[in-house]
């Protein structure tokens, strides 16, 4: 190599890695549900559909039923005359993320399914509307 090649060599800075600050909160969330409400924790289950994947994986997901706009979390409880709750979870701002329309479109289907379907913005905003829910008298099937 030249000494003028040396010279207008410069090295990249490498890039930040981009913190989930979703996955972060919705975890904090599952961990306040263990502590106060152990009979949700047992129950409640995340849906992994976001996320960057592989093309390959990504087509054999697609095949085997994964759709978009499913929200993250399923608390699959009757209370209040709803068959369970579906949440769409997103971190607090500024760190959260619009509502794609895939996602409006699964949470009008299910509501008209008989699901409460929301959209929650952050572990308190999730644990208060978990709680509303609890409060609820359990649906009953005729």
């Amino acid at each position: 190599m030249t000494a003028l090649a040396m010279r207008t060599f410069k090295p990249r800075k490498p890039r930040a890695k981009p913190v989930d600050r979703e996955g972060q909160e919705q975890a904090a969330l599952m961990q306040e549900l263990q502590l106060r409400y152990p009979q949700v924790f047992k129950l409640i289950y995340h849906v992994p559909n976001g996320g960057h994947r592989v093309k390959a994986v990504a087509g054999k997901l697609k095949a085997q039923g994964v759709k978009a706009g499913v929200p993250d979390l399923v608390l699959p409880m009757a209370r209040g005359g709803w068959f369970g709750l579906y949440i769409e979870f997103k971190a607090l701002p500024p760190f959260d993320a619009d509502i794609s329309a895939s996602q409006h479109a699964y949470i009008e289907a299910l509501t008209q399914q008989g699901y409460l379907a929301i959209v929650c913005r952050g572990r308190i905003d999730a644990v208060e509307a978990i709680r509303a829910y609890l409060l609820q008298p359990a649906t009953v099937a005729a």
